[in-house]
């Protein structure tokens, strides 16, 4: 299963709208990604309750991990996402 970790470049984390933005970027994949803090545990990245609930901020680092046929190009594009600042956009 490929992994990848991520600093995290939305200014406030993933709150509300990066939150957003993430899980349906994640909805639209082919393979199930998760997202874990380093150390913590795995949350589906499709959920954005889940994806909240790990209190992700600014800065912070994140596994994202996938599995399937796509899943680097998966986690290509959802570590592209997670590194520009959503807020701004």
């Amino acid at each position: 299963m490929p992994e990848r970790k991520v600093k995290v470049g939305s200014s406030v984390g993933l709150h509300a709208r990066p939150a957003t933005i993430f899980t349906q970027a994640a909805s639209k994949l082919p393979v199930k990604v998760t997202i874990a803090k380093e150390g913590g545990k795995a949350v589906d990245a499709r959920s954005v309750l889940f994806v909240l609930g790990l209190d992700v901020r600014g800065g912070d680092e994140v596994v994202l991990s996938a599995d399937g046929d796509g899943a680097d190009a998966a986690l290509d594009e959802l570590e592209a996402l997670l590194q520009r600042d959503l807020d701004k956009e």
